[in-house]
C-alpha cells in the first residue's frame, strides 16, 4: 500500500491508497454536507441535489452521462447521509481517466429548471416509498427525538411539504455553498494512478470556485425522551433506543464499535440470545453510528405487540446489565474477530475501501492502514468498553415506538 495526498489550490484534496496488485481501482467525490446543513426551509435539498447530478451537465444530457458509465463498465451510484454525499466508480485501471473526466463533470450539474421539476416527482415517490418501511420511519422518529432541536434531527429525504415547496434556485444557492472545493475530497483506491487522477482533477475541477461551507460541529447531548407514535398500518410493534456515544473524532470509537457488536451484532450478541433466539422479538441489534463531533448508539427492536412491552425492558435490562458487568474476554475476542474479517473481507476489493478511506480523511485528515487499524480494535480491552459505555450511560437513552400500540 501507498499513500499519496496532493491539494489544488482551489483547495480541493486528492488522496489515494494506491495498490498496484489491484485488479481494479475506485474513486469518489466526498463532500461534506448533508441534511444537518439544511435548514427548514430547504429540508432535503442534498439528497434532490444528488438526484440532480446524474440528470447532466452543461456538457451532456442525462442520457449521456448514465450511458457512458456503462460504456466503461462502472459500477457507479452515489449516496446521501447526515453528514455526506458520496458520488464513486469502480473500473478497470484502463478506464480510470474516463471515470474521473464523467465524475469530475456531473459535480458541475447543469440543474435546469425542466429536469428539476420531473426530478421532483421522483423525490416525492421515493419519499411516499420510505414511508412504507416501518424500519427507516422508526430510524427517523428516533433521530428526531434524540438530536430535537440540533440539525442531526434532520431527515435525510426531507418531507412531502418541503421537497414540493423546494425551488430550483434553492438548489443553485445550496450547491454554491456547499459544493465548494474546500469541501470536497477527491478519493481514489486501488491499482490508481496518482499522478494522473491529480492532473485529471487539476484539468477538471481548477475552475470550481471556492466558497466558505463550515459546520457546527460541537457535541450534541442526546435527550433521554420517550415517544410512541400510534400507526394500525404497522403490523409489527417497532421499537427503538438511542444513547450517546463517541464522535468520528474520538479515540474511544473502536472500543464504541466493540460493545456494539457485543450488544447487538446480528447473531451471537447479547440482545440475540435474549431476544430473537427464544422468539420474543423477530430482530434486536445495536449499531454504533459515529458523526461529525457527536455519536449515538442505536438499538432496534421488532416484535409481535404483545409482547413488544416485554421485548423493551428484557434489552433494557441487558443494557443495564452490560453497564455493571462489562463483556467477557471471549465476547471480547469474538467481535473483534468479527469487525476484522468483515473489514478485511470488505478491504480485498477497492470499492470495499473507498468509504474507510474517505471517511478517515473527511472526519480526522489522516490516513490509517487497515492492518494498523486492526492492530488497534485488538488493542482494546474490557475495560476500554466497559468506561466508554459507563461514560456514556447506555441507560440513558431516548426510546422512540412505532406500531398499533397506543402504550409501550
Amino acid at each position: 500500500m501507498e499513500f499519496r495526498h496532493a491539494q489544488l489550490d482551489n483547495g480541493l484534496t486528492i488522496v489515494a491508497e494506491v495498490r498496484r496488485s489491484a485488479a481494479s481501482m475506485a474513486a469518489g467525490f466526498f463532500v461534506r454536507t448533508g441534511s444537518r446543513d439544511e435548514t427548514p426551509e430547504i429540508a432535503g435539498v442534498s439528497h434532490f441535489l444528488e438526484h440532480m447530478t446524474f440528470k447532466g451537465t452543461p456538457r451532456r444530457s442525462a442520457l449521456d452521462v448514465n450511458r457512458q458509465f456503462d460504456e466503461f463498465g462502472a459500477n457507479y451510484n452515489a449516496f446521501t447521509s447526515e453528514e455526506n454525499t458520496v458520488y464513486y466508480g469502480a473500473v478497470l485501471p484502463e478506464f480510470q481517466q474516463r471515470l474521473l473526466e464523467l465524475l469530475c463533470d456531473i459535480l458541475r450539474p447543469a440543474l435546469r429548471q425542466e429536469d428539476f421539476d420531473v426530478e421532483k416527482n421522483v423525490i416525492l415517490e421515493e419519499i411516499a416509498r420510505y414511508e412504507d418501511m416501518p424500519r427507516y420511519r422508526v430510524y427517523e422518529l428516533l433521530m428526531a427525538e434524540c438530536f430535537h432541536g440540533h440539525p442531526l434531527a434532520n431527515r435525510v429525504l426531507g418531507t412531502a411539504e418541503s421537497v414540493a415547496a423546494l425551488r430550483a434556485d434553492d438548489m443553485r444557492e445550496y450547491f454554491r455553498r456547499r459544493y465548494s472545493p474546500g469541501n470536497v475530497t477527491l478519493v481514489g483506491v486501488g491499482n490508481v494512478d496518482f499522478d494522473a487522477l491529480t492532473a485529471a482533477a487539476a484539468e477538471s475541477c481548477r475552475h470550481w470556485e471556492p466558497c466558505d461551507a463550515g459546520r457546527d460541529t460541537a457535541p450534541v447531548q442526546p435527550a433521554a425522551r420517550r415517544k410512541v407514535h400510534t400507526d394500525p398500518s404497522v403490523t409489527r410493534q417497532q421499537a427503538a433506543l438511542a444513547s450517546r456515544a463517541p464522535s468520528s473524532q474520538d479515540d474511544r470509537r473502536y472500543a464504541a464499535m466493540l460493545a456494539s457488536a457485543v450488544i447487538g451484532d446480528v447473531t451471537g450478541s447479547r440482545l440475540f440470545y435474549a431476544l430473537v433466539d427464544p422468539a420474543i422479538a423477530d430482530e434486536a441489534s445495536m449499531v454504533y453510528d459515529a458523526l461529525d463531533g457527536s455519536g449515538v448508539f442505536l438499538t432496534f427492536i421488532s416484535a409481535d405487540p404483545e409482547r413488544a412491552g416485554e421485548a423493551v425492558e428484557i434489552a433494557r435490562g441487558e443494557l443495564a446489565r452490560f453497564q455493571q458487568e462489562g463483556p467477557t474476554e471471549s465476547e471480547m475476542l469474538a467481535a473483534k474477530n468479527k469487525i476484522a474479517s468483515g473489514a478485511t473481507l470488505k478491504g480485498e476489493v477497492p470499492m470495499g475501501r473507498l468509504t474507510a478511506v474517505g471517511y478517515d480523511w473527511v472526519y480526522r485528515s489522516e490516513y490509517v492502514p487497515l492492518a494498523d487499524q486492526i492492530e488497534t480494535l485488538y488493542r482494546i480491552t474490557r475495560r476500554d468498553v466497559l468506561d466508554v459505555v459507563t461514560a456514556c450511560d447506555l441507560t440513558s437513552a431516548t426510546l422512540v415506538a412505532l406500531g398499533p400500540l397506543e402504550e409501550l
